[in-house]
């Protein structure tokens, strides 16, 4: 467990993933399983056995298991039987054991697994019986027939051994497996994720053929451009047992068929005319490679990858790429692979516009492989490796730098690149993720340009490109990204001389991982894809992270909830930082994934004198599987609808056409909406699915309401105690009752729920004015070892989340109330001043009521704020909204593109994203109307917003709990129950930003103290 080296016993040589006809027996299903606190053996270890046992004798046939439990293989044992086999751990960074290389703590959970198998008796006749393991975590030792056959590692690396001597064809065969928690291989794989112990992929029983095809790589190169057909080569590499040739390779579609007599005969197979594969168009062609003993079936894709001019090309064109960190994580089954789930997630994307995945940080399961080149998708193929918590002591003991640990890093970067290298998906190696830098991932990018020179290594770590092929950073600012993307630029980068600058800036720049979308965000997305349009160079990035990775957990009461770190009782944890995901844990897509979408969409649309403009940002694919819809609303009411034929238009070209929607048949706000749809079924949406989204303004309001005069009050008159203003009811000044029911409110507010980006770490600088004491407040953050200060630290300490106010005067007038208030925190001196005016006034509609909010605020407020608007608390039964203004869901300064004009209906519970820490959710922005519904009350309230003398309107949210009972959760469902719903009219919030983990707000969205007014009509 202590031994550096990757692996001992009979392993076979490592070698693709291969789709072949011999037999094999899966040994996936219930094996008998138990788990002891630690490893059998360990100096101390006490009663882990029965006194006197020896640590092997569990894999004896004979030994007897009738008194074990069961388990099903794969599967982790900490998410089996019912908590009582350990617990998941999470961690980011940090390791969950000491940091003592290559040691382990006694205190080792180690899994004994047991399955009894049946082998043919015709296996007999086999040159060899290899036994495959696709995933164990994390070191395990395996017997055959109580024969030790062999120990390995690399928990999501494929591992065969030979195990022809110890299997008996025609009998039953007994296989024990043991699997320790901890091993020396912990270290090399710190990733961001669950701990999760177990055989959780793939056991399978392979009969390998006296003659048979052992290795097989199909590089399928292409000579054409992205676009139509060209010239393809197939060149072959065959690993063949003895007496194996001939061989022949066959693609019945193109009407080839080759027969290699001897290695010496292998060589290309030359095609005159094929179609290439890419991520829009992913063209497979099957290749049957077979001989007299058996006979392997792959799907090949014809396509060049180069880097030329500083560009990362595939067929000639420029890949852009709009990517994700995928991990592989279900809330039930962790790691655990499910072909059906896998399928429709990457479906998923697809539909979302997401063509790239960067595989984080380990190799998927074989099949996610197969499923990228069959849906397309460009990928980043990661090694298993990452030593991440070496980083918080200057990486001192890292192993990426101790020629002791040279040997595994090879052997990891060996077998991803054999298991890996027949699909076509995959145009980038990646060493790992997070593990400093060294001799020995220099040396594993040397194996592979050896091996294989066409696709170019990416390591992030590589700051200076010693090693790698391209310039990978994470989560770097804006002013640095357009820093990298330009040409000639000599701002310094990262770890670099300026002479290593220059050199990067000569290369392909990935953002590896960027906008980090942890909780409500992220933000940033349209900012940092102007950069990638804007500079070549710049070719896109990977969201952290594609999913949530909650666990289905119960508390002492039976709740079920999604838990994160620190729910199981972890002595280290890294908290919710693992609930970072475009789509929640329970498959829901967030609000961020929306907001991705329409960033990235592949076609876009400017309209101008009744021409449409139609811009094709696809790689290799043109307009004709699009088909164009178009709407024109008028106040949010749908008046015309019509279809246009999308002209055909190449990728990186765009055209224009005739669309006039005519003259908005009635007076009003019109906004034509057109979308490009697709026109057929694909394998992974159905046909009308919407791909890209553009909205134009036809015409304003005919007649904008302009901002109220505040009304003449006459001063020194008694409010009367009880006062009736249209539907509003005052009792000494406050407001009581509206519509005929209890309401509060107006109350100025400046809290919102912490979102997890404004948890974030710090970055105070030009867009963040630092609060007084915040420097040395952070300093010793620091020095303890904290975390640095945050916004919500900040804003908690200003006391925003605990205001409390004084009405400073009321007073009345004919037909208006007017009272004037301070909003202030305790021990603050910083006041938020308020003036609320109600006025009954006259509209071409009839008399209504108006209400008018002033907001303005004293000197001396130390931050940007979280929100600046009013809390209205209505009664619980108020349950569903229908408003006239930017949605359908939540949006924010910073997370625009996926909103539009348009009315819009929702209940209470759906206005809101169940983020897994409850946070800020549900503001809708830039409000014209909103229509409040009680039970069994249609159009209860109708509330119009006005805009103020900069045109600038409010948003609204309308949620169960307030915003401080919400920041007072960790999980959803610890918030209280609740009898009220709050409406908040906010003039302004703060952006998004992703500060979680990368930039904060940027400047143009920050919230500044400033003076603000709200105007309504009732």
């Amino acid at each position: 467990m202590t031994d550096p080296a990757p692996r001992r016993g009979a392993h076979a040589a490592p070698r693709s993933w291969l789709h072949s006809d011999a037999p094999r027996i899966s040994l996936n299903g219930t094996w008998s399983f138990r788990l002891l606190d630690r490893a059998p053996g360990t100096p101390g270890g006490g009663g882990v056995l029965p006194a006197g046992e020896d640590p092997a004798a569990f894999a004896d046939p004979g030994y007897d298991v009738s008194g074990w439990e069961t388990i099903e293989v794969p599967s982790h044992w900490v998410l089996t039987g019912d908590g009582t086999r350990g617990r998941p751990i999470y961690t980011n960074v940090q390791f969950p054991i000491p940091l003592d290389p290559p040691h382990v703590p006694d205190e080792n959970p180690t899994g004994d697994h047991r399955i009894e198998v049946d082998v043919p008796a015709e296996w007999a006749e086999a040159e060899r019986v290899l036994l495959r393991f696709d995933g164990v975590e994390s070191i395990y030792r395996v017997w055959v027939n109580g024969v030790e056959v062999g120990v390995g590692t690399g928990s999501r690396l494929a591992a065969e051994l030979d195990v022809t001597e110890q299997v008996v064809p025609g009998q039953t065969n007994t296989v024990a497996v043991r699997v320790h928690q901890w091993s020396a291989a912990t270290y090399l794989e710190d990733q961001d994720q669950w701990w999760l112990p177990g055989i959780f992929r793939d056991v399978t029983l392979l009969a390998r053929p006296r003659g048979g095809i052992t290795d097989v790589w199909l590089r399928a190169g292409y000579a054409g451009e992205a676009v139509g057909t060209g010239a393809g080569t197939l060149e072959v590499e065959l690993d063949v047992a003895e007496g194996g040739f001939p061989v022949t390779v066959a693609i019945e579609e193109l009407g080839v068929s080759t027969t290699f007599d001897s290695a010496a005969d292998v060589g290309p197979v030359e095609l005159e005319k094929v179609e290439p594969w890419s991520a829009e168009r992913p063209r497979l062609y099957e290749v049957v490679v077979s001989n007299a003993a058996e006979t392997i079936t792959q799907r090949v894709g014809f396509r060049r990858v180069e880097i030329r001019d500083g560009l990362l090309l595939v067929n000639g064109a420029r890949v852009l790429f709009h990517g994700v960190n995928r991990h592989e994580t279900h809330p039930e089954r962790g790691r655990v692979f499910d072909e059906e789930h896998a399928r429709a997630d990457m479906a998923l994307m697809k539909r979302f516009n997401v063509n790239a995945i960067r595989t984080s940080h380990y190799p998927p399961h074989p099949r996610v492989l197969d499923l990228a080149d069959e849906l397309g998708f460009w990928v980043v193929d990661e090694c298993d490796l990452e030593t991440h918590g070496f980083g918080s002591d200057d990486w001192r003991q890292n192993p990426s730098d101790d020629p002791v640990w040279r040997e595994a890093y090879l052997d990891r970067i060996t077998r991803t690149v054999e298991r890996d290298k027949n699909h076509p998906s995959v145009v980038l190696w990646s060493l790992g993720n997070e593990s400093g830098t060294g001799a020995n991932l220099a040396a594993m990018a040397a194996w592979v340009h050896s091996r294989d020179p066409e696709r170019p290594v990416h390591y992030e770590g590589d700051y200076v490109g010693a090693y790698t092929d391209v310039y990978s950073r994470m989560y770097p600012s804006l002013a640095e990204t357009a820093a990298i993307g330009t040409d000639g630029d000599t701002t310094p980068l990262l770890g670099c001389t300026v002479a290593e600058g220059v050199r990067q800036r000569t290369k392909p720049a990935i953002l590896c991982e960027y906008v980090h979308a942890m909780g409500n965000g992220p933000g940033l997305i349209s900012e940092y894809e102007e950069l990638f349009e804007q500079h070549p160079r710049l070719q896109g990035g990977f969201v952290w992270e594609w999913r949530d990775h909650g666990l289905w957990h119960r508390t002492p009461d039976g709740t079920r909830y999604l838990a994160y770190g620190g729910d199981f009782g972890e002595v280290v944890h890294d908290g919710n930082f693992v609930m970072d995901g475009l789509v929640f844990s329970d498959d829901t897509p967030s609000p961020g994934l929306h907001e991705y979408a329409a960033v990235v969409q592949p076609v876009r649309f400017e309209w101008a004198n009744k021409r449409l403009t139609v811009r094709n940002l696809r790689h290799s694919t043109d307009t004709t599987d699009l088909r164009l819809r178009w709407r024109l609303e008028v106040d949010g009411t749908v008046l015309a609808r019509g279809t246009e034929k999308v002209p055909r238009v190449l990728p990186g070209r765009s055209a224009r056409i005739d669309l006039d929607p005519g003259a908005p048949p009635v007076p009003g706000e019109a906004w034509l909406s057109v979308q490009a749809e697709l026109a057929e079924a694909t394998a992974w949406a159905p046909a009308g699915h919407v791909v890209a989204r553009g909205q134009f303004r036809v015409a304003e309001a005919t007649a904008p309401v302009r901002v109220l005069p505040l009304p003449a009050v006459q001063t020194g008159q008694p409010v009367p105690e009880r006062l009736e203003l249209g539907p509003a009811v005052f009792a000494h000044g406050r407001l009581v009752e509206l519509a005929g029911v209890p309401v509060s409110g107006p109350l100025p507010e400046l809290w919102r729920a912490p979102t997890d980006n404004d948890r974030g770490k710090a970055g105070f600088g030009a867009s963040r004015p630092l609060p007084a004491g915040a420097a040395e407040a952070d300093a010793a953050l620091l020095a303890s070892g904290g975390r640095r200060t945050t916004w919500e630290m900040v804003w908690r300490e200003q006391g925003l989340h605990r205001l409390v106010h004084r009405v400073t005067s009321v007073e009345a007038g004919p037909g208006s109330l007017v009272t004037r208030g301070v909003s202030m925190a305790a021990q603050g001196r910083a006041r938020l001043e308020s003036t609320t005016t109600w006025q009954l006034v006259p509209t071409p509609g009839g008399e209504r009521l108006a209400l008018t909010i002033e907001l303005a605020p004293s000197r001396g407020w130390g931050s940007v704020w979280p929100r600046l608007g009013v809390r209205f608390d209505l009664p619980g039964d108020v349950t569903r909204a229908e408003w006239f203004g930017l949605g359908p869901g939540e949006s924010y300064p910073d997370s625009l593109a996926a909103a539009r004009v348009g009315s819009f209906t929702a209940s209470v519970d759906e206005l809101a994203a169940p983020y897994s820490r409850p946070q800020e959710t549900g503001h809708r922005s830039d409000l014209r109307r909103l229509v409040l519904s009680r039970s069994g009350v249609h159009d209860w309230l109708t509330l119009e917003a006005l805009p103020d003398t900069a045109g600038r309107r409010p948003g609204f949210t309308l949620s169960r709990h307030t915003a401080q009972q919400i920041a007072d959760a960790d999980h959803p469902h610890e918030l209280p129950t609740s009898d009220r719903t709050y409406l908040y009219l906010d003039a302004a919030q703060h952006g998004l930003g992703t500060a979680a983990c990368g930039p904060d707000v940027s400047p143009q969205f920050a919230l500044r103290p400033h003076a603000r007014t709200l105007q309504l009509l009732l």
